[in-house]
């Protein structure tokens, strides 16, 4: 679970930025304040007005469980997914904590796993060069706690645990491949404090590589309730993966969308059975995505030049205005998507599937708002592992004190 000897994250959307080993992206997680009114045409974000928090005083430092030795611990968490590999090192800061290296690149591991069932020669020498670059960050930053995580395509792969020993030979980072609800309960712990504000349950959903996972929950406290959950192994790979076509003309592209949404939607049936009663109170349903595919999304909805994920992370936007985006995609070509600002070559055959499950989702939950969060399993590990050292130094430091008191 947490690696004691541990061997970045700027999305590539179109052109490549930051080099091969990641930008720093030094920004500050907070929980943040929320909007009087409706959004506006192009959006609302949930963070709008927040003020700037204050910097801990050296005292305050020194007093934190997360002060050792002189300096303040960094903490890192890394998220190997079925598209992505994604770390995030950060150091506490107050409750929340700052990010001070970051790396993500996309590695297609589960590129073909639906028609073999096992990961490719090709997908682990590239996913093995994202992970070196990781260790070596890991290294550089004197990471104190770390964990490391696999998701859908590690669990599918019948070579997954062969695969995961030889990136514990090589690189010396100790995946854990964890499970599908482990997995939701993360993302739900990284990203909720985005929810709109509301009365009744909310849906937080992570669009993935190779799965789904969709958890209703009930705002409560400081860690929303979990009241059900479920995960589908449709993500925006494995769908992709799955039902294919023809890119050649516009009926055909539409044919192969309306299959994949229809192989997702039978999907959720159970799950939407399950939550019916959840969802007949006077409080409309409230929902928060988290994944590639919401961000995509906004930013196109933005008409921004380039990705920017200060100007998405927190957003709540119009769902109509989401599914306007979705079927221009599905009508589009993948030269045609291409050619798109925040998409590029990475997400032009990939962001249909996404679109399909989006949509999908919004046809069982007809909310009128969506928030979206570039922030999801690798903020639930920090937050996990800095709560939970925080706990332990301080059980270590009372029993210190009886110690003394005893002598």
């Amino acid at each position: 679970m947490a690696e004691r000897n541990p061997p970045d994250m700027r999305r590539g959307h179109g052109k490549k930025r930051g080099g091969t080993s990641g930008k720093v992206a030094d920004f500050r997680y907070k929980r943040p304040s929320r909007p009087d009114k409706r959004p506006k045409k192009n959006g609302t974000h949930a963070r709008d007005a927040e003020p700037r928090m204050a910097k801990p005083s050296e005292a305050q430092a020194k007093a934190s469980p997360h002060f050792v030795r002189g300096k303040r611990q960094a903490y890192a968490a890394l998220d190997l997914g079925t598209n992505n590999c994604r770390l995030l090192i950060a150091r506490p800061s107050g409750e929340n904590f700052t990010v001070i290296d970051a790396f993500s690149r996309v590695v297609r591991l589960g590129e073909g796993l639906a028609a073999s069932g096992r990961l490719s020669d090709e997908a682990m020498e590239r996913t093995l060069a994202a992970l070196h670059v990781c260790a070596e960050k890991l290294r550089r930053r004197h990471v104190h706690l770390a964990r490391s995580v696999a998701t859908e395509a590690c669990r599918r792969a019948a070579n997954g645990p062969k695969f995961i020993e030889r990136v514990r030979e090589e690189t010396g980072i100790v995946l854990d491949i964890i499970s599908a609800q482990e997995e939701a309960r993360l993302a739900v712990l990284g990203c909720h404090i985005l929810l709109e504000d509301g009365e009744g349950p909310a849906v937080i959903f992570d669009i993935g590589g190779g799965s789904t996972e969709l958890v209703l929950v009930e705002p409560s406290g400081a860690v929303p309730r979990i009241l059900d959950w479920m995960s589908v192994p449709w993500g925006v790979v494995s769908l992709t993966d799955t039902v294919t076509g023809s890119d050649d003309s516009e009926e055909l592209r539409l044919d192969r969308y309306r299959r994949m949404r229809k192989t997702v939607v039978d999907s959720f049936k159970p799950f939407a059975e399950r939550v019916r009663e959840f969802t007949k109170g006077p409080h409309p349903i409230r929902l928060l995505g988290t994944s590639g595919t919401v961000t995509t999304l906004a930013s196109l909805h933005l008409e921004l030049p380039q990705y920017d994920r200060q100007a998405v992370d927190g957003l709540i936007l119009p769902s109509k205005a989401m599914r306007d985006i979705s079927v221009k995609l599905s009508h589009m070509s993948g030269p045609e998507r291409r050619q798109l600002p925040c998409i590029g070559d990475d997400r032009a055959n990939l962001v249909v599937a996404g679109c399909a499950i989006l949509e999908s989702i919004l046809d069982i939950w007809p909310s009128e708002t969506l928030g979206v969060a570039d922030r999801g399993i690798r903020e639930g590990i920090l937050r996990s592992l800095m709560a939970a050292d925080a706990d332990g130094e301080r059980s270590r430091a009372a029993l210190q004190r009886m110690r003394e008191q005893d002598v």
